[in-house]
């Protein structure tokens, strides 16, 4: 019996290019490619419409003597920018004061939160009777408002009928204190309920990183002889290195723009020197009708606050261990 065998180029010859490997992966790759942009379509469309848009528009305004209730607001250049920086502009020393205060308010406030709620979480992280009840607790300040939260706390501090000076009297202690009309009341104050409201957001964020550090690297190092200090130091703190650079981000991000605190708990006082820089530029802006001069402050704002950001991220950027590149 004889067998035909087909031609030695029988298969190349019927072998359709678009289904070799290379091009059907190729192809793969452009409908993956395609998808992703197709989901992140309504981020980046939002992204331009809330972030892009207005950054933009803030920058041609800051260009201009721009006053909204008026129709003529005339192209000034960078005279706002100057303005502001040589201190000839009449709401330059108004800023950098409410910059002095900005940073006064965040060097006093952001240590606290990034240590008070690690600690807090640590506690948290242990077994005992009644944990999820404290955990709710911490957290529960947070859920609330600014403006509920400071006139709370207004009516609370307040330097006549004020629980806490009240109560500061039946222990025995003075019981006039001016907390939020005199210094360093206020900034005391403002740090204060400012680390109350916020502390439990920092706890649960650290408490879920503590969650995902192996329980055996403790025990290991309880063998091996470390104490509580050393295990902090070299297990703990590594662990969390991701989620500091976060909380710490995050937290600086939020001191910087306290406003509410501000604006409903002291009124900037006494005089100004508890008015933060957000506050100032609303200020400037919405009341004074000035809004050039507010958006050139929005844009050194936000310079410095970039410059900040920066720091951060290099402070906890990932260093390779010594001799580990060739």
């Amino acid at each position: 019996m004889t067998t035909t065998r087909p031609p030695a180029d029988h298969a190349a010859r019927h072998v359709d290019p678009g289904t070799a490997p290379g091009a059907a992966q190729s192809g793969r790759r452009k409908h993956e490619t395609r998808d992703a942009y197709l989901f992140l379509a309504p981020y980046l469309v939002l992204f331009l419409a809330f972030v892009i848009g207005p950054f933009v528009y803030g920058l041609w305004i800051s260009l201009h003597q721009y006053d909204y209730s008026l129709p003529e607001k005339p192209f000034v250049g960078l005279d706002n920018y100057t303005g502001l920086l040589d201190g000839t502009s009449p709401y330059a020393q108004p800023f950098w004061d409410s910059m002095k205060a900005t940073w006064i308010f965040t060097v006093l406030s952001v240590p606290l939160l990034l240590v008070l709620p690690l600690l807090v979480a640590m506690v948290m992280n242990e077994k005992f009777r009644g944990r999820n009840f404290f955990r709710a607790m911490y957290f529960a300040p947070y859920v609330l408002g600014v403006a509920v939260v400071a006139v709370l706390w207004r009516y609370l501090l307040d330097s006549n009928i004020g629980l806490v000076n009240h109560y500061l009297g039946v222990l025995g202690l003075p019981s006039d204190t001016a907390w939020l009309t005199d210094q360093p009341w206020a900034w005391i104050s403002l740090v204060g309920v400012t680390v109350w409201w916020t502390l439990g957001f920092n706890a649960i964020i650290y408490l879920a990183a503590l969650g995902e550090i192996s329980p055996d690297l403790y025990e290991a190092a309880r063998m091996d002889g470390a104490n509580g200090w050393q295990r902090f130091v070299h297990i703990t703190l590594p662990g969390l290195r991701p989620v500091l650079l976060f909380v710490t981000s995050v937290t600086i991000i939020a001191s910087v723009n306290m406003f509410g605190q501000s604006f409903l708990m002291t009124q900037g006082g006494p005089g100004t020197e508890t008015r933060t820089a957000i506050y100032q530029i609303a200020d400037t802006g919405l009341t004074n009708f000035n809004s050039g001069d507010s958006t050139a402050m929005s844009m050194i704002f936000s310079f410095f606050l970039m410059l900040v950001s920066v720091v951060v991220f290099f402070l906890f950027r990932d260093r390779d261990p010594e001799g580990s590149r060739g």
